[in-house]
């Protein structure tokens, strides 16, 4: 990446125009994207002055911070992208003045920039209540990547009771931090409710309740008069307008932002009366065609400051549009509405939530005990014109698109539960006109969602995400384009074939149904009485084999089988792993792989290993997953090397199944200074629960001690943080060649809780998941995503979790080694030979070479067309 270029001469104008872009944050980002987008980075020399150490990141999940989400995990600049469109980022050297008379920006360092484009992207600053004691040590605002690390560090070294002065977005956000950092949280707003911008009264007095039920006290109508300090100049309490005097030592400021616009007052650019950049609908500075100011800082042609970030990538877009010269692209106004998860909770507004349309007319759901508000407005001749929803945002993205149009149902339908009367309608895609607006960060319309599926033949939703951006911004759109995808293939007449493979047109998650329900213990019953009319009869195929084999070991403790993965007909369906309980190696070798719960061991145990791994001459080498893998042993050395290690008490570890590898863990409160739980003993006591449980796909879990997050907990399957009120979980991590970050799915649980929604999350995933898809994938492509799967684990909405539990019981009062069983069972022990013919010749393709005082494989590339020609044959 370029690094600034100090001086103070400017770059003169050359024949290749400039266009210098102020600000590299979330908007900034976008305009060099739209630049892109339309060529003008071939066209032209594009210099961005960026004031912070880092380029953009994802602010609107600046909190994600606190619960695991690295800043790099945050970024949202490709540095590929840089180089390759030759953009010029210097970080650290934000702009310090503009000469618009000469066209040059002179940055902080000292480099001077002539610009034939100049672009104002500063965005916001956070505005501080002038109140006594403002500056104390401890004060904080919630802006930045660098604001949060300076909050978490005093949080864990000075701090025990904090509080937030401002009750909107990102006070709730700052006040989830605190309480996620163990701090007793305190939130201060001077409105007689909370999110006064985006609810009511009564979806205000909705999330009020809720957030009191989580431990954080809510003080509104209350400003802050003073904070006080203690003799060393740090804060050690506040004064509210109403009296009141609070014991905190932290206090965060998010009392709302004001455009930051110093730099356009200083060259003159005009400026509104209460802030903002003045520009035109092409987003041109009032009074100046070379300048343009987008995002934040703006104060657009319709007189207001725009703090969302979907109206500030429009105005990126419209900027870039008018740099190249199309002046049909205009920004006159945008969409405000807002979807939300606040300290768990589900807020959304849209349209004009606050009924200020003329002769409008509410229609209301409120139910208190359970924390649920719907308000729809709605216009005298029927049409929606917007809503609020607090608790349940389940229904926001239908009704976000039909507002300005009739519902084809009655608004009454749209807000009552199912059950009541006249309620529970439910809006397909069907009811949205093609000009509805799907994804409002994007303002991508259903029309060009369904032309992405029939001109460009786009047939997944990460597809038609690649075509036109939508989900790429907030996500909250990512359900209604699901079902925009499914309703255009069928409406379109692709027929999707969704059966497991060419011999079951059901699916993995219809076969699972079978097998419980009626009890199916073999795949030959299943194959006969279930599959294609052609397969009858047959032999299957590779993909069905494998996967039915996996269910009925999952389920055969709950339909009565308890059969062994290498009992009769089960041992012919195993891939060649399962097959011999081992992971087969590039030179066909086997590994072995004991289990060591959470990573911990006794010596007695390691000197086993060792001793094992000396013997029979093994590569040794300690994992990621906290174990120690032993690599090279031949087929027939399998048998005695598992001997010796379940005499010491060791089992197998699952690493050649679809099952459960293992539970890492950091040593927690037992021995590290952040510990707030014992993350060692829940990583074993989880390990030894789902030990050997079947599934889908492998699955890896981790549990850290504190929010450090040591052990990684948010690139695994299911990972568990601990908080100084228990324990979050977080599901659908995936680290390797696709990762993705886990979901928090519940937080600050007690460990019967903790274990209790594991159980279900997991056997929710093997019920309802496809062949050989991983949780991550899983809970992207599931109609509701994580919303839906919170339903079904957390809050039992559809009344399977008894079931769920029971399956798990089911799995772990029946739980047996699998090497054990082998050792104990002649007859399996026959299998254990490189050929049948000769069980006691060992293979002499197996060969191996030192490498750094172990050993290697050693495999010509002659032997490898040999090898995979023999492998069959052989075994």
């Amino acid at each position: 990446m370029p690094t600034p270029t100090t001086g103070s001469a400017a770059l003169s104008h050359g024949t290749v125009p400039t266009i210098v872009l102020v600000g590299h944050g979330m908007v900034g980002q976008r305009f060099l994207e739209a630049l892109a987008e339309r060529g003008l980075t071939a066209t032209h020399r594009v210099v961005v002055l960026c004031e912070e150490p880092r380029p953009a990141y994802d602010r609107v999940h600046l909190t994600s911070y606190f619960s695991g989400t690295t800043p790099d995990e945050l970024s949202m600049t490709d540095l590929e992208f840089i180089e390759k469109h030759g953009i010029e980022l210097h970080l650290g050297d934000p702009a310090g003045s503009v000469d618009r008379e000469a066209r040059t920006v002179t940055a902080r360092s000292g480099l001077t920039v002539a610009y034939d484009t100049l672009v104002l992207a500063t965005g916001s600053y956070p505005f501080v209540p002038p109140v006594p004691g403002k500056d104390a040590d401890g004060c904080f605002v919630y802006r930045t990547i660098e604001d949060l690390l300076a909050i978490e560090e005093w949080a864990k070294a000075r701090a025990t009771t904090g509080a937030v002065v401002g009750g909107g977005l990102l006070g709730l956000e700052a006040a989830g931090a605190l309480k996620g950092l163990g701090l007793d949280a305190h939130i201060v707003e001077f409105a007689p409710r909370l999110m006064p911008v985006q609810v009511d009264d009564g979806g205000g007095a909705a999330l009020l309740r809720t957030i009191e039920q989580m431990g954080l006290t809510v003080h509104t109508g209350a400003g802050t008069q003073e904070v006080l300090t203690g003799d060393d100049g740090a804060v050690t309490g506040m004064k509210l307008s109403n009296g009141a005097e609070l014991a905190v030592d932290l206090v965060i400021f998010s009392a709302g932002v004001r455009p930051r616009d110093q730099l356009a007052r200083d060259c003159g650019l005009q400026v509104g009366e209460r802030g903002g950049i003045a520009v035109d609908e092409q987003c041109r500075t009032v009074g100046d065609e070379r300048v343009f100011a987008i995002g934040e800082c703006a104060l657009a042609a319709d007189g207001r400051v725009y703090g969302l970030v979907a109206p500030g990538y429009e105005m990126a877009q419209t900027a870039a549009a008018a740099i190249a010269s199309d002046e049909a692209a205009a920004f006159t106004g945008a969409d405000l509405s807002t979807k939300l998860k606040l300290l768990g909770v589900d807020v959304a507004s849209f349209g004009d939530a606050h009924g200020a349309a003329e002769g409008c007319l509410d229609v209301v759901y409120s139910d208190s005990r359970a924390g649920l508000y719907k308000k729809l407005v709605v216009g005298r001749d029927g049409t929606l014109l917007g809503g609020i929803l607090v608790g349940d945002a389940e229904a926001y993205g239908t009704l976000r698109a039909l507002t300005g149009s009739v519902p084809p149902v009655s608004p009454e339908s749209l807000v009552l539960p199912a059950g009541a009367a006249g309620g529970g309608a439910q809006l397909g895609p069907s009811a949205l006109p093609d000009e509805a607006i799907i994804c409002s960060c994007h303002n991508v319309t259903k029309g060009a969602i369904r032309g992405a599926v029939t001109d460009h033949r786009c047939v997944t939703v990460p597809e038609v995400k690649k075509c036109t951006k939508a989900g790429t911004g907030c996500g909250s759109c990512v359900k209604v384009l699901g079902q925009l995808v499914e309703a255009e293939l069928e409406a379109s007449g692709i027929e999707v074939d969704k059966g497991l493979c060419g011999c079951f047109a059901q699916t993995r998650e219809e076969l699972y149904e079978i097998v419980l329900a009626l009890r199916v213990t073999s795949y030959r019953e299943l194959l006969d009485r279930h599959g294609r009319e052609e397969a009858r009869g047959g032999d299957g195929c590779e993909i069905c084999k494998p996967s039915v084999a996996n269910m009925l070991a999952t389920l055969a403790p709950a339909i009565g089988a308890d059969a062994h993965v290498l009992d009769g007909e089960q041992a012919a369906l195993q891939d060649t792993n399962d097959h011999f309980l081992a992971n087969l190696q590039k030179n066909g070798s086997y590994s072995v792989v004991p289990r060591i719960p959470g990573g911990e061991i006794a010596p007695e145990k390691l000197i086993v290993i060792g001793e094992i791994a000396r013997d029979f001459g093994l590569y040794t080498k300690i994992t990621g997953g906290q174990r120690i893998d032993m690599f090279g042993a031949r087929v027939e050395q399998l048998p005695r090397i598992w001997a010796r290690l379940v005499d010491a008490g060791f089992e197998s570890g699952h690493a050649y199944g679809k099952s459960l590898r293992t539970v890492k863990s950091c040593v927690g409160q037992t021995w590290c200074r952040y510990g707030v739980q014992d993350s060692v003993r829940m990583a074993i006591d989880l390990e030894l629960r789902y030990r050997g449980l079947r599934s889908p796909h492998k699955l890896k879990s981790a549990v850290s001690g504190c929010a450090r997050e040591c052990a990684e907990a948010q690139s695994k399957d299911f990972g568990v943080i601990a908080t100084a009120n228990g324990w979050n979980l977080c599901v659908g991590g995936n680290g390797g060649a696709t990762p993705r970050h886990a979901d928090l799915l519940a937080q600050d649980l007690s460990d019967a809780e903790l274990v209790r929604l594991i159980d279900r999350f997991l056997m929710f995933y093997i019920r309802t998941a496809d062949r050989l898809e991983r949780t991550s994938v899983w809970l992207d492509r599931i109609p509701g995503g994580l919303d839906h799967v919170r339903d079904v684990v957390v809050h039992d909405s559809l009344g399977i979790c008894d079931e769920l539990e029971r399956l798990m019981a089911a799995h772990v009062a029946h739980y047996r080694d699998e090497w054990a069983a082998v050792l104990a069972d002649p007859e399996k022990l026959e299998r254990f030979v490189s050929f049948v013919n000769a069980p006691e010749t060992p293979d002499p393709m197996v060969a191996f070479v030192p490498e750094r005082g172990q050993i290697k494989p050693d495999l010509p590339l002659l032997q490898i067309g040999t090898r995979q020609m023999e492998g069959t044959a052989t075994r």
